[in-house]
């Protein structure tokens, strides 16, 4: 089964702008009320009120901006599937493996015997008959789990109970 993806925040795209060009307004309208004023007690409100949220503003703006540059976007779902020709791809490689899927002791999740979180770890043992949830990065087949150790068949037989919870 696969795991539906987290979506891009959105007020990253079009957040960092807006906070931009709102903090830009509130520093010009705070250094126009400061200019006008002689005195410093007099210039307090508007450094206040209008200069500081300013500043404030501009700095959330530019690491919104900075922040959407680096959150890639989102791939259409021709770049999740694995290609069909086997060709070289553009997408991320999701583990893969004929081999019955793994846990750590006291884990709560199944893993392919490949995923870089159990990979080269000697802990690592077969899952069995226990019932874990898939590792949301290498997301192993549900039906692996039922596969007795050494059958690479993909539609193994359910083990006794397992429909059970």
């Amino acid at each position: 089964m696969r795991m539906p993806r987290l979506p891009e925040w959105r007020p990253l795209r079009w957040g960092g702008p807006a906070a931009l060009a709102a903090g830009a307004v509130l520093c010009v309208l705070g250094w126009y009320g400061v200019s006008g004023e002689r005195s410093a007690e007099r210039q307090l409100p508007y450094l206040a009120s209008g200069t500081v949220p300013g500043a404030a503003l501009l700095v959330v703006g530019a690491v919104w901006i900075a922040a959407a540059a680096r959150t890639p976007a989102a791939p259409g779902p021709a770049a999740r599937e694995p290609d069909a020709g086997g060709g070289e791809g553009g997408g991320a490689v999701r583990p893969s493996s004929d081999a019955p899927p793994v846990r750590v002791p006291r884990g709560t999740l199944a893993h392919r015997p490949d995923c870089p979180l159990v990979a080269g770890r000697p802990e690592a043992v077969p899952v069995g008959g226990a019932r874990l949830r898939p590792c949301p990065v290498c997301e192993p087949d549900p039906r692996d789990g039922d596969r007795p150790p050494g059958d690479a068949s993909a539609g193994g037989a359910a083990a006794p109970g397992a429909g059970s919870p």
